[in-house]
């Protein structure tokens, strides 16, 4: 007697193609989505600036990989503890090599005081971090020049931009808190020049 006919069911065998099929697209999904991450460094929350950052200030999280964003790795962990906050840096925020630093800028005992001076009152030369100027007062427009030495600040650079709106160079000058408000005082008649010394130690 001949064996019986197996019959073939193609709405079974169509299912587990599909089966297998969506399995694979979800381990692929899976795998991309894990090879696509990153570990990185967050604020687990507020981190005022100027303080000391905690092991209890920091959490490790993972988010998509973005060429876009240049995050801490989790791996700096370690390295970013015990630093101070550069910035404000808000709960969940992740941070960047700019939210950190060994030392707060201004140290004790100095401020920051900012410049604006258009191409007429500052040298033509780039001005780098840790350059020694002088803002020398000018004479105001319409006035004569001052018959003795004029009166001037020292201070030292400690970063310069150009505003877009204006096309000024807005410098940030480090001087003794003592000096600060003088030097506020006259920076904000616009009567001044920035003068470049040497640096040379």
């Amino acid at each position: 007697m001949p064996p019986p006919k197996l019959r073939r069911r193609p709405s079974l065998l169509a299912g587990a193609v599909g089966s297998i099929c969506l399995g694979a697209l979800l381990g692929a999904w899976a795998w991309t989505s894990t090879t696509n991450t990153q570990e990185v460094l967050a604020a687990r929350h507020t981190i005022e600036r100027g303080t000391v950052i905690t092991a209890q200030d920091l959490e490790r999280v993972r988010i998509n990989a973005d060429p876009a964003l240049a995050p801490l790795p989790g791996s700096s962990y370690d390295d970013i503890v015990g630093q101070r906050a550069a910035l404000d840096i808000s709960a969940g925020t992740l941070l960047t090599a700019e939210s950190t630093a060994e030392a707060v800028l201004p140290p004790s005992g100095m401020s920051v005081v900012g410049v604006a001076l258009t191409p007429a009152q500052a040298p033509g030369v780039e001005l780098r971090d840790g350059d020694r100027v002088r803002i020398v007062v000018t004479p105001g427009e319409g006035a004569a020049a001052p018959s003795g030495s004029p009166t001037f600040s020292e201070a030292e650079v400690v970063g310069s931009h150009v505003d877009q709106a204006t096309g000024q160079l807005v410098v940030d000058l480090l001087v003794p808190h003592v000096d600060a408000a003088v030097l506020a005082a006259r920076v904000a008649t616009g009567n001044v020049a920035l003068v470049l010394d040497s640096g040379e130690r």
